[in-house]
């Protein structure tokens, strides 16, 4: 049983109120498997049903832990079995109206987002999974807190290269049919994904996870931004040290409020994701970490060694605090979820292929990042295709959140507010790839995946 230090408890509330530390999600996995039912009715039904049985207390309780402990709490989530899993067999409309009745179900519980409606495609695709990948465009068009994940490749099987190019194609029709394709931003391509993955929109119930399992995700860019300024001009290795000792009171905080909703609901207590993800809102920003270690602005050269180190070490001090750390922990960076990315694009310093090469060093790939509307499909899936090599030949999880923002341009913005942020529209390569995603196939998994 853990215990925590009356000192513990006031850094803890030291850090949640001044540097903008909270609990970013609560997320109850749930399997679906049991649900899965020949008849449409009947599926839809069994969905309902189990989602509003399990989850039924699930937000009343982390608001009361929220309150009672004073830490800020920011999202209450669902995760549950890729939909693919679950009704395979059904047709695209029966797909639809699956993510319909999960929106639903999450609205009467309270929840803000609800992962899920997704496939694992690394190394071939059903007739189940392409129903799902074909329905997303529309699936997301029709819900507002339905987000989903493909997993196109893995170290193990390869990138599955059909499944990339019609990736690029569903992205672009979601673009067109919501408002600034603002329904891109629930939509994820994986690399390598994880299993208990707490955070949106990549979130799932794995299939190898229990039938139910609360998974905690932290956010502390302020707190760890603060502990790099006050350790001043130090060489690396201490201030690695700082970061890591940061991170593991941050990680024994969420480990905390994960066991509390855990032992109230009756439901295990599954994992603690620490993983730095920001915010819009002033010294929230991961850039400003990065920025805090002494490169002038995010971008130029130092960034992906800065970014090494910073992710390194959050991922130290969260093995130190607990044994129980999963999902993806480190350091996300989403352009229009952080002030900082935005600004080192609007100043020039930050591209997409220098974003590219950061997503070798940090917790997932690129995120959150506005192209042109008029982008091809066929650039699309490259750039799907580029970020899942590094996560393939790095053993690593990589993502893709793009967003081809409809009738704008490089120099141009898209504003969504809230967590979502600004959106800036960064420059492409005006060659295409058309020819590349054309030859289809699998690429074939590297020698690093042949380690049985």
């Amino acid at each position: 049983m853990l215990t925590y230090r009356p000192d513990e408890i006031l850094e803890t509330i030291h850090m949640t109120e001044v540097e903008h530390l909270d609990i970013r999600t609560v997320t109850m996995g749930i399997s679906l498997r049991d649900c899965s039912d020949p008849n449409p009715a009947t599926l839809l039904e069994k969905i309902r049903t189990k989602l509003l049985r399990t989850a039924e207390h699930h937000v009343r309780t982390v608001e009361d832990i929220s309150s009672e402990f004073g830490i800020p709490i920011a999202n209450k989530r669902i995760s549950v079995t890729p939909i693919a899993i679950v009704a395979d067999g059904h047709d695209i409309g029966t797909l639809i109206d699956v993510a319909r009745t999960l929106d639903n179900a999450a609205g009467e519980l309270g929840i803000d987002y609800l992962g899920g409606f997704g496939a694992l495609v690394q190394k071939g695709t059903t007739r189940g999974d392409q129903a799902l990948i074909d329905a997303i465009p529309d699936a997301l068009a029709a819900t507002q807190r339905i987000c989903s994940s493909v997993n196109v490749a893995s170290t193990k099987a390869g990138i599955n290269m059909d499944a990339v190019a019609r990736m690029g194609e569903v992205i672009k029709e979601l673009a067109e049919k919501t408002d600034q394709a603002v329904g891109c931003a629930r939509l994820v391509t994986f690399a390598n994904c994880v299993e208990d993955n707490p955070f949106i929109a990549g979130a799932f119930h794995g299939v190898s996870e229990p039938d139910v399992v609360i998974n905690v995700g932290i956010s502390g860019p302020g707190v760890v931004l603060n502990a790099v300024r006050a350790a001043g001009d130090c060489e690396f290795g201490i201030l690695a040290e700082v970061i890591k000792r940061t991170a593991f009171k941050v990680t024994r905080m969420g480990e905390m409020v994960g066991r509390k909703v855990s032992s109230r609901l009756g439901i295990p207590f599954g994992i603690v994701d620490l993983s730095l993800a920001p915010t819009p809102a002033e010294g929230d920003s991961v850039a400003a970490i990065l920025e805090a270690i002494g490169v002038e602005r995010v971008g130029c050269h130092g960034t992906t060694a800065a970014l090494m180190l910073l992710n390194d070490a959050v991922k130290k001090g969260g093995l130190m605090a607990s044994s129980y750390v999963g999902g993806l922990s480190g350091a996300f960076i989403p352009v229009s979820e952080d002030a900082g990315m935005i600004a080192a694009v609007e100043a020039g310093a930050l591209s997409l292929d220098k974003l590219e090469a950061m997503t070798s060093v940090c917790s997932v790939g690129l995120d959150m990042v506005a192209v042109p509307g008029n982008t091809p499909p066929s650039t699309i899936a490259a750039i799907l295709a580029d970020e899942c090599a590094i996560g393939v030949a790095n053993n690593k999880t990589t993502a893709v959140r793009i967003i081809p923002v409809t009738g704008k341009m490089v120099g141009q913005s898209a504003e969504y507010g809230g967590l979502l942020g600004t959106a800036p529209v960064m420059p492409i390569s005006r060659f295409s790839s058309s020819t590349f995603i054309a030859r289809g196939g699998r690429i074939p998994a590297p020698t690093g995946g042949i380690n049985n």
